[in-house]
């Protein structure tokens, strides 16, 4: 009986600190407090100043905590995968309770413990927090003094003088019961010398609360930097473009219905002129390959993969883009990444459905390939880099390494939601997408392709074609780059949108101007061309990150880099898929109407 007491005693002493666990970050979780609650501060994760990515646990470093240590568990999906390591620094923060100058926490270090701080020092270690849901950073230290070093500078570099900041001092402003900003300031140096056996460090905190008439919805505007995203550079940059786009799409435009019509008058004169007369008459252009025009292209399962992908990830896109401008999701951490994902396994079932619908339009038959490479392209390229850079994350014992338990439910996403969606859409696309009905017979025998000038050739066509969309994205890339690569906070959404609708719009001008082109010099070959013309957008993007690397950047270490070219490397292969996609639908738009209106015999 005295057994069960103390068992029953137990369960209920566990339940009780459940429930007061979970009261006590009630307060975080609505953002209200009443005075006297605790404030949590949550320490993230800490690297080098110029690494963003090569980021590491907070405690791997030999800090220490507070009395509080309650460990933070992953929330999100996303949070999971961008490498967050929240732990309850355990300082004691209370709402609207100032605090002066008051230890927290005292910390032995041995000689290893100094040497690794020192070297955090000198390689500009920052590290980042959460409070209350506001990102709060920090510097763990800092060097000589510029004049010191000016007179040094033969000094030697293990006896270089280096200090470790003991104290932090955080400056809370608040509207009635609810937090609006945080400040962080660092004091009280300690210098931590070369060889030094061992030192007991005192950490201590300052808290000040001070009252402010922001409201709680504006409270990220302080953490925008409006004088970078909304220079007037960018603003020029963004209407220069929207003209550009503009004209061109108009020029083109009328030099396509005047050339098309011009055709089209010739055409149908010599449909009236006798056989011997239409013979000796000049038989050049896009109508002499009417027969091989609807030809089955070269390797159409990939073809149909591609598109199926592309047609995904521009839908994804955009739904993403708008559901971020409505939800300002820049404002929650990880949430953009978690939306994206379960977005992706969402509209799986138009990959399906498109990659299958394109591969009976012309004739397909194994349909069970196509379906399994749709599913598995993307999900494929993704993971073998991921795959790299995660191995890389492991060996380097970083914080960015994606646990095995995170590692399943991605897979398990992928197994339970994207696969048997994309089976659907593949089974409807198959079965109730467009058959064969192209307007033109294809002849048993391909025509002969005459030989031409080289800029008529494909390759120079696809190297060329992506030159103008890249053009018009050029300063937006620059943003997003400096955006994603430094710690700048990216929330001009709305400018990404209309970039990203002149994009598509640049692409499909693109791709019909160059079918056009290379179907008149009578080369049937236009649906890859029609396609990489587009896509080869996603070639200069990534010459570009090369220059950015070298120029913009102070990366170092192969753990950065690879981190840097992996996911441009994403990028570009997304950017590659999409574009790909619009170019191609664009052409195949153009080359059914062209023909459709043509009297062939």
């Amino acid at each position: 009986m005295s057994i069960w007491k103390s068992k029953s005693r137990i369960v209920l002493a566990a339940i009780l600190a459940f429930l007061l666990l979970q009261t006590s970050l009630a307060d975080e979780h609505d953002h209200v407090y009443d005075e006297g609650n605790e404030v949590v501060v949550w320490m993230n994760t800490v690297g080098p100043l110029h690494n963003r990515q090569e980021t590491y646990p907070y405690f791997q470093l030999p800090f220490c905590s507070g009395p509080y240590n309650i460990q933070h568990h992953h929330e999100t999906l996303g949070e999971a995968l961008q490498g967050m390591d929240l732990v309850n620094s355990g300082i004691p923060i209370e709402f609207k309770k100032n605090v002066s100058n008051k230890m927290y926490c005292e910390k032995m270090l041995a000689s290893k413990d100094i040497e690794v701080l020192r070297y955090a020092v000198d390689n500009q270690y920052w590290y980042t927090m959460f409070i209350d849901d506001l990102p709060v950073s920090g510097v763990i230290g800092k060097g000589a003094e510029e004049e010191q070093q000016a007179n040094n500078n033969e000094i030697d570099p293990h006896f270089k003088p280096l200090y470790l900041y003991t104290h932090k001092s955080f400056v809370f402003e608040y509207n009635g019961n609810q937090i609006i900003s945080v400040n962080l300031k660092h004091g009280n140096p300690i210098e931590l010398k070369y060889n030094q056996k061992s030192m007991t460090i005192p950490f201590t905190y300052s808290v000040e609360w001070v009252p402010t008439s922001v409201g709680f919805e504006n409270r990220f505007e302080s953490l925008l930097e409006a004088d970078f995203f909304e220079h007037k550079v960018h603003w020029l940059s963004i209407f220069s473009s929207f003209m550009m786009v503009l004209f061109l799409t108009g020029l083109v435009s009328v030099i396509l219905l005047r050339t098309v019509k011009r055709d089209f008058t010739r055409y149908d004169r010599e449909e009236g002129l006798a056989d011997f007369d239409r013979d000796l008459g000049d038989e050049y252009g896009w109508k002499q390959v009417h027969g091989d025009v609807f030809r089955q292209p070269p390797r159409l399962m990939i073809m149909s993969a591609l598109m199926g992908t592309g047609s995904q990830l521009v839908i994804l896109s955009g739904v993403l883009i708008l559901y971020t401008i409505l939800g300002d999701l820049y404002a929650e951490r990880a949430t953009i990444l978690t939306a994206a994902i379960f977005l992706y396994a969402l509209t799986s079932f138009v990959a399906g459905y498109t990659s299958a619908r394109y591969y009976v339009k012309y004739g397909g038959r194994d349909w069970v390939k196509t379906f399994v490479m749709t599913a598995s392209l993307w999900p494929g390229a993704v993971s073998l880099i991921c795959g790299f850079i995660n191995a890389l994350a492991i060996y380097y014992s970083s914080s960015r390494a994606i646990s095995f338990y995170t590692l399943l439910s991605v897979i398990a996403l992928w197994i339970f939601l994207c696969f048997p969606l994309t089976l659907l859409g593949t089974i409807v696309g198959r079965n109730w997408g467009n058959q064969i009905d192209f307007p033109c017979r294809v002849n048993p025998i391909p025509r002969p392709i005459p030989e031409k000038v080289w800029y008529a050739e494909p390759l120079a066509i696809v190297t060329l074609g992506g030159i103008l969309p890249f053009g018009s994205i050029f300063i937006e890339i620059y943003f997003i780059f400096t955006s994603f690569w430094t710690y700048k906070i990216y929330y001009v959404y709305g400018f990404m949108l209309l970039v990203f609708i002149l994009l598509l719009i640049v692409s499909a001008c693109v791709s019909i101007v160059s079918t056009y082109f290379l179907l008149n010099s009578e080369d049937h070959r236009w649906h890859w061309v029609s396609f990489m013309t587009c896509a080869s957008t996603a070639g200069y993007i990534y010459l570009y990150s090369f220059y950015y690397f070298m120029t913009k950047t102070k990366m170092t270490g192969m753990f950065q880099t690879s981190f840097y070219f992996g996911y441009t490397a994403i990028l570009s292969l997304g950017m590659f898929c999409m574009l790909g996609f619009v170019g191609h639908v664009a052409a195949s738009k153009f080359v059914r109407k062209i023909y459709q209106n043509v009297k062939i015999d």
